[in-house]
């Protein structure tokens, strides 16, 4: 019953203190403001961004290793990038053996990709398509929404049989008034039969991102047929996903990196031929990317709430003095050294949550801002953060006053004035 009655005093006291002189209180607490303010919403956009990036690269997938001839990421202390150049990309061959031998995956699939395609369809064409050649069990490794029609059938990619599955907006652009399933579509000069259409996806939060909607996929053997006699021929990646229960993959990489070394014939002395990336390669560089800007957010409002800390020490130092008559009178009926500390405590602290509560509400506003693929949105956690600021400021600039308040003579303080 006493905490409570201390509390209630402590709004109570704020509150004059607050009615008192408004405006020396609002300036005093716009440096809280501003700083909760800066802190939180750097903390919003940033969440909000990596999340955006996030789901923008979804194509990346999760639980999942790609086997490669390039490496995702660079560093210290690897191979010279020539020698990369030298390294074979994996075959089918290397796939078939994969797929037999892997004892730790839910699913491995053979994938070639090739951007900038044009689509024709009678007189509708579209350009900037990204094709991609797969294997049977690509749809166990990769996310395929179809929305109308089926994936491709085993004899369809055995035979190298020209079907196609297309995106939303491929489907819009050359099928704009009639459905696209089994429409016909060329592409270099070969004609493909559409068998399936996938769900519509949306924008990416940065252009160029791949999407489903712009997307399309073959069988990979109609896939070679087309480009495997360019400058650039086809260069396959291995797709392998790990099962659920396997820890951060570790038991899946180790299973797929003797195997690769085996099926190359690579002695116990010599270098992998090949790369293994991880789609938490990427999670990974956006975090440590995320978590800098993150720091300068802290930094920037860490000023603005040193100010604000100040201010409202400045405020509580008025207030004892202020109130001292009223503080020797507390203590000459009674009230406790640990009353009088608390109570002047608890109002540094309501002060400095008003000045932070200020700060989050002037973030949720920004939420409410259009722009564009990016959604804005305040966490809960970031909401707790910023009040959990303001509570430690509020501790800290409140303390000493607090104290010095405790810790008057009754006597003394209710002669002053």
């Amino acid at each position: 019953m006493i905490y409570l009655r201390l509390v209630l005093e402590s709004f109570r006291f704020a509150w004059q203190a607050l009615k008192a002189n408004v405006l020396r209180t609002i300036l005093s607490l716009l440096g809280v403001t501003i700083g909760i303010f800066a802190i939180i919403s750097v903390f919003t956009i940033v969440d909000s961004l990596e999340r955006s990036i996030r789901e923008s690269m979804s194509f990346v997938g999760e639980r999942i290793i790609y086997v490669e001839k390039w490496p995702w990421i660079f560093k210290d202390g690897d191979i010279p990038w020539w020698k990369y150049m030298k390294r074979p990309s994996p075959t089918t061959r290397e796939f078939r053996f994969l797929n037999e031998q892997l004892e730790n995956d839910e699913g491995v699939a053979l994938v070639a990709r090739r951007s900038g395609n044009t689509f024709k369809q009678h007189n509708n064409s579209m350009s900037g398509i990204m094709l991609q050649g797969v294997t049977e069990d690509f749809n166990k490794v990769a996310e395929v929404p179809i929305e109308e029609g089926r994936f491709f059938t085993q004899q369809e990619i055995d035979g190298s049989r020209n079907v196609i599955i297309i995106g939303a907006e491929v489907a819009q652009s050359l099928f704009p008034y009639s459905s696209a399933l089994g429409g016909s579509i060329r592409i270099r000069g070969q004609k493909f039969t559409v068998i399936g259409v996938m769900e519509k996806q949306g924008a990416g939060l940065f252009e160029g991102m791949p999407t489903n909607d712009k997307n399309a996929y073959v069988p990979f053997g109609a896939f070679g047929k087309m480009f495997a006699s360019g400058p650039r021929g086809v260069q396959p990646t291995l797709m392998i996903k790990g099962r659920a229960d396997d820890v951060n993959l570790q038991n899946l990489e180790y299973e797929v990196k003797g195997k690769m070394r085996t099926i190359r014939g690579l002695k116990p002395y010599e270098e992998d031929n090949f790369a293994i990336n991880r789609s938490e390669m990427m999670a990974d560089a956006i975090g440590e990317m995320f978590s800098i800007i993150g720091i300068a957010g802290w930094v920037i409002g860490g000023f603005s709430i040193l100010v604000g800390g100040f201010g409202i020490a400045n405020i509580m130092f008025v207030s004892v003095k202020e109130r001292t008559n009223i503080i020797g009178i507390q203590k000459s009926l009674g009230a406790k050294n640990f009353f009088i500390l608390f109570q002047f405590l608890f109002e540094s602290v309501f002060l400095s949550l008003i000045g932070g509560g200020v700060g989050i509400l002037l973030v949720s506003l920004i939420t409410l801002i259009p722009m564009g693929s990016l959604e804005i949105i305040l966490t809960p956690g970031n909401i707790l953060l910023g009040l959990g600021v303001s509570v430690v400021i509020g501790v800290l600039s409140g303390i000493i006053p607090a104290v010095i308040a405790s810790h008057l003579d009754p006597v003394i303080a209710i002669r002053s004035k």
